[in-house]
Protein backbone atom coordinates (compact mmCIF):
# COMPACT_ATOMS: atom_id res chain seq x y z
CA UNK A 1 0.00 0.00 0.00
CA UNK A 2 1.37 3.25 -0.98
CA UNK A 3 1.54 6.54 0.54
CA UNK A 4 -1.05 8.17 -1.92
CA UNK A 5 -3.25 5.24 -0.71
CA UNK A 6 -3.13 5.84 2.58
CA UNK A 7 -3.48 9.39 2.11
CA UNK A 8 -6.71 8.87 0.44
CA UNK A 9 -8.08 6.72 2.82
CA UNK A 10 -7.13 9.07 5.70
CA UNK A 11 -8.93 12.31 3.76
CA UNK A 12 -12.43 10.03 2.92
CA UNK A 13 -12.12 9.13 7.09
CA UNK A 14 -12.02 12.52 8.15
CA UNK A 15 -14.60 13.44 5.79
CA UNK A 16 -16.87 11.29 6.59
CA UNK A 17 -15.92 11.60 10.38
CA UNK A 18 -16.16 15.17 10.04
CA UNK A 19 -19.60 15.63 8.67
CA UNK A 20 -20.68 13.81 11.21
CA UNK A 21 -19.24 15.48 13.72
CA UNK A 22 -20.80 19.15 11.94
CA UNK A 23 -23.97 17.43 11.50
CA UNK A 24 -24.05 16.46 15.04
CA UNK A 25 -23.07 19.93 16.28
CA UNK A 26 -25.75 21.35 14.08
CA UNK A 27 -28.19 18.94 15.40
CA UNK A 28 -27.17 20.23 18.65
CA UNK A 29 -27.31 23.59 18.53
CA UNK A 30 -30.90 23.26 16.71
CA UNK A 31 -32.55 20.63 19.17
CA UNK A 32 -31.26 22.99 22.15
CA UNK A 33 -32.90 26.22 21.09
CA UNK A 34 -36.27 24.10 19.84
CA UNK A 35 -36.43 22.16 23.08
CA UNK A 36 -35.90 25.90 25.06
CA UNK A 37 -38.59 26.94 22.90
CA UNK A 38 -40.73 24.26 23.56
CA UNK A 39 -40.58 24.65 27.29
CA UNK A 40 -40.90 28.54 27.18
CA UNK A 41 -44.17 27.65 24.91
CA UNK A 42 -45.60 25.34 28.09
CA UNK A 43 -44.99 27.76 30.59
CA UNK A 44 -46.46 30.91 28.78
CA UNK A 45 -48.86 29.81 25.78
CA UNK A 46 -52.54 31.43 26.44
CA UNK A 47 -53.49 27.90 25.59
CA UNK A 48 -52.85 26.32 27.99
CA UNK A 49 -53.95 28.92 30.78
CA UNK A 50 -56.29 26.79 32.02
CA UNK A 51 -54.05 24.60 33.27
CA UNK A 52 -52.88 24.99 36.67
CA UNK A 53 -48.90 27.05 36.84
CA UNK A 54 -47.67 24.02 38.78
CA UNK A 55 -48.77 21.37 36.51
CA UNK A 56 -47.38 23.58 33.74
CA UNK A 57 -43.71 24.28 35.45
CA UNK A 58 -43.98 20.07 35.79
CA UNK A 59 -44.71 19.79 32.68
CA UNK A 60 -42.15 22.02 31.51
CA UNK A 61 -39.13 20.21 33.06
CA UNK A 62 -40.36 16.89 32.05
CA UNK A 63 -40.13 17.90 28.30
CA UNK A 64 -37.45 19.05 28.72
CA UNK A 65 -35.79 16.23 30.25
CA UNK A 66 -37.26 13.85 27.85
CA UNK A 67 -36.40 16.06 24.61
CA UNK A 68 -33.07 16.11 25.85
CA UNK A 69 -32.85 12.72 25.93
CA UNK A 70 -34.06 12.08 23.22
CA UNK A 71 -31.38 14.73 21.12
CA UNK A 72 -28.38 13.14 22.77
CA UNK A 73 -29.24 9.54 21.06
CA UNK A 74 -29.98 11.17 18.17
CA UNK A 75 -26.50 12.45 18.11
CA UNK A 76 -25.09 9.30 19.30
CA UNK A 77 -26.74 7.56 16.48
CA UNK A 78 -25.48 10.32 13.80
CA UNK A 79 -21.68 9.89 15.05
CA UNK A 80 -21.93 5.64 14.76
CA UNK A 81 -22.21 4.62 18.33
CA UNK A 82 -24.46 1.58 18.50
CA UNK A 83 -27.90 3.14 20.34
CA UNK A 84 -28.25 -0.80 21.71
CA UNK A 85 -25.10 -0.10 23.42
CA UNK A 86 -25.21 3.48 24.50
CA UNK A 87 -29.17 2.60 25.84
CA UNK A 88 -28.16 0.03 27.80
CA UNK A 89 -24.98 2.28 29.34
CA UNK A 90 -27.68 4.56 29.79
CA UNK A 91 -30.07 2.50 31.49
CA UNK A 92 -27.41 0.75 33.70
CA UNK A 93 -26.62 4.86 34.39
CA UNK A 94 -30.19 5.46 35.57
CA UNK A 95 -29.88 2.38 37.84
CA UNK A 96 -27.20 3.51 39.55
CA UNK A 97 -28.35 6.83 39.68
CA UNK A 98 -31.53 6.16 40.87
CA UNK A 99 -29.91 3.96 44.12
CA UNK A 100 -27.79 7.09 44.58
CA UNK A 101 -31.04 9.47 44.77
CA UNK A 102 -33.91 8.01 46.33
CA UNK A 103 -34.79 11.08 48.26
CA UNK A 104 -34.66 12.90 44.68
CA UNK A 105 -36.97 10.16 43.35
CA UNK A 106 -39.10 10.42 46.45
CA UNK A 107 -39.61 13.98 45.68
CA UNK A 108 -39.88 13.80 42.01
CA UNK A 109 -42.98 10.47 42.89
CA UNK A 110 -44.35 13.61 45.64
CA UNK A 111 -44.31 15.93 42.93
CA UNK A 112 -46.03 14.14 40.36
CA UNK A 113 -49.00 12.84 43.05
CA UNK A 114 -49.60 16.66 44.06
CA UNK A 115 -49.60 17.67 40.78
CA UNK A 116 -52.07 14.93 39.71
CA UNK A 117 -54.26 15.25 42.79
CA UNK A 118 -54.10 18.57 43.67
CA UNK A 119 -54.23 18.98 47.34
CA UNK A 120 -53.18 22.73 47.10
CA UNK A 121 -52.78 25.02 44.09
CA UNK A 122 -49.99 27.67 43.45
CA UNK A 123 -51.32 30.90 45.30
CA UNK A 124 -53.28 28.93 48.04
CA UNK A 125 -52.32 29.45 51.67
CA UNK A 126 -51.62 26.05 53.51
CA UNK A 127 -49.93 24.89 56.85
CA UNK A 128 -48.16 21.45 57.35
CA UNK A 129 -46.49 20.19 61.00
CA UNK A 130 -43.54 22.87 60.69
CA UNK A 131 -44.73 25.72 58.75
CA UNK A 132 -47.46 27.55 57.36
CA UNK A 133 -47.60 30.11 54.40
CA UNK A 134 -48.69 30.61 50.54
CA UNK A 135 -48.22 28.40 47.90
CA UNK A 136 -45.67 30.33 44.83
CA UNK A 137 -44.65 27.44 43.19
CA UNK A 138 -44.82 23.39 42.73
CA UNK A 139 -41.60 22.32 40.92
CA UNK A 140 -40.64 18.73 39.78
CA UNK A 141 -38.92 18.08 42.97
CA UNK A 142 -40.08 20.96 45.30
CA UNK A 143 -43.06 23.16 46.60
CA UNK A 144 -42.05 27.01 47.58
CA UNK A 145 -43.81 28.59 50.53
CA UNK A 146 -43.74 32.32 51.31
CA UNK A 147 -44.69 33.11 54.87
CA UNK A 148 -46.94 36.17 56.02
CA UNK A 149 -43.60 38.20 56.69
CA UNK A 150 -42.22 37.81 53.63
CA UNK A 151 -39.72 34.23 54.20
CA UNK A 152 -39.50 32.13 51.40
CA UNK A 153 -39.80 28.22 52.69
CA UNK A 154 -38.92 25.07 50.35
CA UNK A 155 -40.12 22.21 51.12
CA UNK A 156 -39.40 18.39 49.56
CA UNK A 157 -42.33 17.01 47.80
CA UNK A 158 -41.86 14.08 49.58
CA UNK A 159 -42.46 15.96 52.59
CA UNK A 160 -45.68 17.31 51.97
CA UNK A 161 -46.69 13.72 50.73
CA UNK A 162 -45.75 12.03 53.61
CA UNK A 163 -47.16 14.59 56.27
CA UNK A 164 -50.81 16.15 56.83
CA UNK A 165 -51.78 19.62 55.21
CA UNK A 166 -54.50 21.60 55.74
CA UNK A 167 -55.23 23.98 52.98
CA UNK A 168 -56.96 27.37 54.19
CA UNK A 169 -58.02 28.46 50.37
CA UNK A 170 -59.88 25.69 48.61
CA UNK A 171 -63.61 26.65 50.22
CA UNK A 172 -65.51 29.93 49.49
CA UNK A 173 -66.34 30.69 52.88
CA UNK A 174 -64.20 30.16 56.63
CA UNK A 175 -65.41 30.33 60.58
CA UNK A 176 -63.57 32.36 62.95
CA UNK A 177 -63.49 30.86 66.29
CA UNK A 178 -62.80 32.86 69.46
CA UNK A 179 -63.23 32.78 72.65
CA UNK A 180 -64.07 35.55 75.68
CA UNK A 181 -64.09 35.70 79.30
CA UNK A 182 -66.44 37.68 81.65
CA UNK A 183 -66.39 37.52 85.92
CA UNK A 184 -69.21 35.52 87.42
CA UNK A 185 -71.13 38.05 88.55
CA UNK A 186 -72.59 39.34 85.13
CA UNK A 187 -75.43 38.23 83.40
CA UNK A 188 -75.31 35.53 80.98
CA UNK A 189 -78.22 36.90 78.48
CA UNK A 190 -76.78 39.80 78.30
CA UNK A 191 -73.46 39.27 77.11
CA UNK A 192 -74.64 36.38 75.08
CA UNK A 193 -76.72 40.00 73.36
CA UNK A 194 -73.70 41.79 73.49
CA UNK A 195 -71.63 39.27 71.51
CA UNK A 196 -74.17 38.95 69.16
CA UNK A 197 -74.74 42.32 67.62
CA UNK A 198 -71.07 43.26 68.14
CA UNK A 199 -70.83 39.79 65.81
CA UNK A 200 -73.49 40.88 63.48
CA UNK A 201 -72.81 44.43 63.55
CA UNK A 202 -69.59 43.29 61.39
CA UNK A 203 -70.28 44.23 57.33
CA UNK A 204 -67.84 40.94 56.81
CA UNK A 205 -69.35 38.56 58.53
CA UNK A 206 -72.23 36.41 56.74
CA UNK A 207 -75.75 35.80 58.09
CA UNK A 208 -75.88 32.43 56.66
CA UNK A 209 -74.90 30.45 58.50
CA UNK A 210 -76.19 31.98 61.69
CA UNK A 211 -73.18 33.57 64.03
CA UNK A 212 -73.09 31.75 67.02
CA UNK A 213 -72.21 32.75 71.16
CA UNK A 214 -72.84 30.86 74.00
CA UNK A 215 -71.42 30.33 77.21
CA UNK A 216 -69.24 26.79 76.80
CA UNK A 217 -67.15 26.61 80.21
CA UNK A 218 -67.26 27.68 84.08
CA UNK A 219 -63.66 28.76 84.29
CA UNK A 220 -61.31 28.52 87.52
CA UNK A 221 -61.84 32.39 88.00
CA UNK A 222 -64.31 33.27 84.94
CA UNK A 223 -67.06 31.86 82.52
CA UNK A 224 -65.57 31.53 78.89
CA UNK A 225 -68.03 32.15 75.74
CA UNK A 226 -67.56 30.48 72.45
CA UNK A 227 -68.14 33.21 69.31
CA UNK A 228 -68.40 31.77 65.94
CA UNK A 229 -69.09 33.74 62.91
CA UNK A 230 -68.33 32.73 59.34
CA UNK A 231 -66.67 34.79 56.38
CA UNK A 232 -65.56 34.88 52.88
CA UNK A 233 -61.68 33.46 53.50
CA UNK A 234 -59.34 36.30 52.19
CA UNK A 235 -61.92 38.24 55.08
CA UNK A 236 -60.78 36.08 57.91
CA UNK A 237 -57.89 38.05 59.56
CA UNK A 238 -59.87 41.13 59.51
CA UNK A 239 -62.74 39.76 60.87
CA UNK A 240 -61.30 37.90 63.82
CA UNK A 241 -59.53 41.19 64.55
CA UNK A 242 -61.91 43.01 64.40
CA UNK A 243 -64.23 40.97 66.60
CA UNK A 244 -61.35 40.76 68.98
CA UNK A 245 -61.64 44.55 69.51
CA UNK A 246 -65.03 44.88 68.83
CA UNK A 247 -66.38 43.09 71.82
CA UNK A 248 -63.30 44.55 73.92
CA UNK A 249 -65.17 48.12 73.57
CA UNK A 250 -68.76 46.60 73.72
CA UNK A 251 -67.78 45.19 77.41
CA UNK A 252 -66.65 48.41 78.65
CA UNK A 253 -69.67 50.43 77.50
CA UNK A 254 -71.93 48.06 79.21
CA UNK A 255 -70.14 47.73 82.47
CA UNK A 256 -68.98 43.79 81.45
CA UNK A 257 -66.16 42.40 83.78
CA UNK A 258 -62.95 40.90 81.96
CA UNK A 259 -61.75 39.24 85.24
CA UNK A 260 -57.95 38.56 85.98
CA UNK A 261 -56.95 35.37 87.56
CA UNK A 262 -57.46 35.17 91.12
CA UNK A 263 -56.16 33.64 93.81
CA UNK A 264 -58.00 32.98 97.76
CA UNK A 265 -55.91 32.45 100.53
CA UNK A 266 -57.58 31.68 103.88
CA UNK A 267 -55.24 32.12 106.60
CA UNK A 268 -55.93 29.64 109.80
CA UNK A 269 -54.34 31.10 113.00
CA UNK A 270 -52.77 28.21 114.61
CA UNK A 271 -52.54 28.64 118.54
Amino acid sequence: MNIETIMNFLCELLTSFGLKILSAIVILFVGSKLIKFIKKWIKKSPKLEKIDQGVRTFLSSFAGISLYIFLFITIAMILGIPTTSFITALASCGVAIGLALQGALSNLAGGIMILIFKPFKVGDYITTSAVSGTVSNITIMYTVLTTPDNKVITIPNGTLTNTVVENYSTVENRRVDLTFTTAYECDVDKVKGVLLDAVRGHEKVLSDPEPFARLTKHGESSLEYTVRAWCKTEDYWDVNFDLIEKVKMEFDKNGIAIPYPQMDVHIDNVK
